[in-house]
């Protein structure tokens, strides 16, 4: 998912602001992938060596990535901001978690004076990174999909700064362990959240034919960032008998599968169609059974949590159906995959066949 966001990010800001297609650059692509990789060795291995130079790497694509970002600006005036400015501030919360999530290997917590640096690394990617890259992603890509701009452009802005001010103080908040910057980070960001999610909502109100399972995939998958806002207070406030260790835990899983997993779900068949078939009308992916599933999942894993004598069972469920729940994707990839193939070779031909005929 890293790469895909890596590798589209400066070809929608481009498309936004009617610039050129930028060109591919390598030494962020193998950067980025130089670095997962050396991670994915160094991890497991808990090499401190293989870790920080991963962690490097990866920051380094990060910065080139944000960098080429900010050199992409409109020649004339958009009334809106387009999600240029959310990409380059989520960029901006991985640098700080991929400091804090390669010094959680090598002891920089207490140099850094993190109380809870696991959380820090947490917030900083779900609730920076990932919540701001995803709102751009909805901006820019909603005109395509929708056939229609917003509900409010100009709620952009304040939408923007209630977003990236709530993942500072939800980041703050584990960093000196006080729930003075949890609790307003957690009403800044969901209010921000909600307001876009209307953005996107109210336009297609009463367009029945919009309202397939991608929308839902979409919109849906939000009920996973406000399910641990919800029992958020109980933990806080540590009630007794409350099992706030065990969500802790499995939280940031159901935050992924049920909500990165789904957004993924609805949009990544969507941008396949409109770059590999850009004849033929795109649409948001996933069908009613991947909907489903992926929500069980979600379900009973948060089950499995409550329910300990049942926790294993529960939780293999859980992941058994996220797993099942791609299968109709998938499919729906490799045929938007071959299609696309086919229509490049045929393109190959007809240059070929046109070539042969003007030297002839």
């Amino acid at each position: 998912m890293l790469s895909l966001i890596f590798g589209l990010l400066p070809t929608l800001t481009a498309i936004r602001l009617h610039q050129p297609k930028p060109k591919a650059r390598w030494d962020t692509w193998l950067t980025l992938n130089g670095g997962l990789v050396t991670l994915l060795i160094g991890i497991p291995l808990k090499n401190g060596a293989l870790i920080l130079t991963g962690g490097t790497l990866v920051f380094i694509a990060a910065t080139l990535l944000a960098m080429q970002l900010n050199k992409l600006r409109g020649t004339t005036p958009t009334p809106a901001p387009t999600g240029r400015i959310f990409y380059i501030a989520g960029l901006s919360y991985l640098l700080l978690g991929i400091i804090v999530g390669t010094g959680l290997w090598l002891g920089w917590g207490p140099v850094l004076r993190i109380a809870i640096p696991i959380e820090v690394h947490i917030h900083a990617n779900n609730w920076g990174f990932m919540s701001l890259v995803f709102a751009g992603l909805l901006i820019d890509l909603y005109p395509g999909f929708a056939k229609r701009p917003l509900a409010w452009p100009r709620s952009l802005k304040p939408i923007f700064g209630m977003m990236t001010l709530g993942a500072l103080l939800l980041v703050l908040g584990p960093w000196v362990k006080s729930s003075w910057f949890s609790v307003p980070g957690i009403v800044l960001h969901l209010s921000a959240t909600g307001w876009l999610l209307l953005n996107v909502i109210v336009p297609l109100k009463g367009e029945r034919g919009a309202w397939g399972p991608g929308l839902w995939h979409l919109l849906t998958s939000y009920v996973w960032i406000i399910a641990p806002v919800l029992v958020a207070p109980l933990i806080l406030l540590k009630v007794p008998g409350f099992p706030g260790a065990g969500i802790e835990q499995n939280a940031p899983q159901a935050l992924i599968y049920g909500w990165v997993l789904q957004f993924g779900f609805a949009l990544i068949p969507y941008l396949f169609t409109r770059f590999l078939l850009p004849n033929e009308p795109a649409r948001l992916g996933g069908n009613w059974f991947s909907l489903i599933t992926a929500h069980a999942g979600g379900v009973f894993l948060w089950a499995s949590i409550f329910v300990k004598d049942y926790q294993a069972a529960l939780h293999g469920t859980a992941y058994a159906l996220w797993a099942v729940s791609m299968i109709p994707v998938v499919i729906d990839l490799w045929r938007i995959a071959r299609a696309g193939w086919a229509r490049l070779e045929s393109q190959s031909a007809a240059t070929l066949a046109d070539d042969g005929s003007a030297a002839d």
